[in-house]
């Protein structure tokens, strides 16, 4: 499907039309991914929020794999980028070329120019080329030689970084992380899972069998309902206080910012959507808070000396915090 036919006609999606389309991808999903339906849901709630994921992993535990499955079952086109010290910005948003034929300089498209782009080991490439990337992601543009050019739609960055071997790495600041709408990880698999996926490759690699279950078109469609999906005030009003819970909370050096309210709040419509219902209630906010939230604090070096997670603090938060009764319209 080219990037037009994409982009045309986009009819109106009713919520029960979202929760469909997103169960279809899932399953296409799983057909490869086995036995991590949580952070499949979660990466697919993501790519509904029209955000980017930040995958915290060790390698060979199939990212590439979750990318690429995406991209077939929505029939985008699939890019990969592997940063590396030498990368230069140019490398990941395109340049422009002579071409001696045509006596003019022709704009080469660089890996952006994808649906979905997975990035590996975005912080063994430098700050500069770091911040093309996010720039990137954050406009949904690239200028070159004063042209901008806008990137395709649905654009879905996902980002790799590994958190065991940090030689020679250039780590994302928090003001970098928290243009990333969710970090997940997907870990090691379960042993009967891993039994599973041995004789699941044996002979042929499953993400063969993942077929296109929707289009570009309706996929974007999905991502406007889910922007339109009800949240009553006093919904609005409990995910302010939850970030406000994050500032000043012993534990955590820096708490969120108003970007991360309004993550939450979209994240918290698509769960409501994608398990069919019109408004959101406050167990939707509880259910996503934790994965939007915890890349978005900083932990007191106390916090992470004892083995405990960001994650373990935004969930605290939400289990003491006072929930307000559920509002429909």
């Amino acid at each position: 499907m080219s990037q037009e036919e994409g982009q045309d006609a986009r009819p109106a999606l009713a919520v029960a039309d979202v929760a469909e389309e997103a169960n279809k991808i899932i399953a296409e999903v799983e057909k490869v991914i086995v036995g991590k339906s949580e952070t499949i849901r979660l990466s697919v709630l993501t790519m509904l929020c029209g955000g980017h994921l930040l995958l915290e992993d060790i390698p060979g535990v199939g990212k590439t794999t979750l990318a690429k499955a995406l991209a077939l079952s929505i029939g985008g086109d699939f890019r990969r980028v592997q940063f590396t010290p030498d990368l230069l910005p140019a490398d990941v948003t395109g340049t422009s070329i002579y071409n001696q034929s045509k006596g003019d300089f022709e704009f080469k498209p660089g890996p952006l120019f994808g649906n979905i782009v997975l990035v590996d080991e975005i912080n063994r490439a430098t700050p500069k080329t770091q911040s093309a990337l996010l720039e990137a992601m954050e406009e949904r543009q690239i200028t070159s030689d004063g042209v901008t050019r806008n990137l395709p739609e649905p654009f879905f960055v996902i980002a790799t970084q590994n958190n065991i071997e940090m030689t020679g790495t250039y780590p994302l600041p928090e003001a970098q992380l928290d243009r990333f709408f969710s970090m997940l990880s997907l870990g090691y698999p379960e042993r009967d899972d891993e039994v599973h996926i041995l004789g699941q490759q044996q002979v042929v690699h499953p993400i063969e069998s993942v077929e296109q279950v929707t289009t570009l078109s309706r996929m974007v469609s999905a991502q406007h309902a889910v922007r339109e999906l009800f949240v009553h005030e006093t919904v609005r009003g409990y995910i302010v206080d939850l970030i406000r819970q994050t500032r000043g909370h012993p534990q955590l050096q820096a708490g969120a910012s108003p970007r991360g309210s309004l993550q939450v709040m979209r994240a918290a419509q698509a769960h409501a959507a994608m398990r069919g219902a019109d408004f959101v209630m406050p167990d939707d906010v509880k259910a996503v808070g934790p994965y939007i939230l915890s890349h978005r604090v900083l932990p007191k070096t106390d916090l992470r000396t004892r083995g405990a997670s960001s994650r373990e603090v935004i969930s605290n938060i939400l289990s003491t915090l006072p929930a307000p009764v559920p509002t429909a319209k």
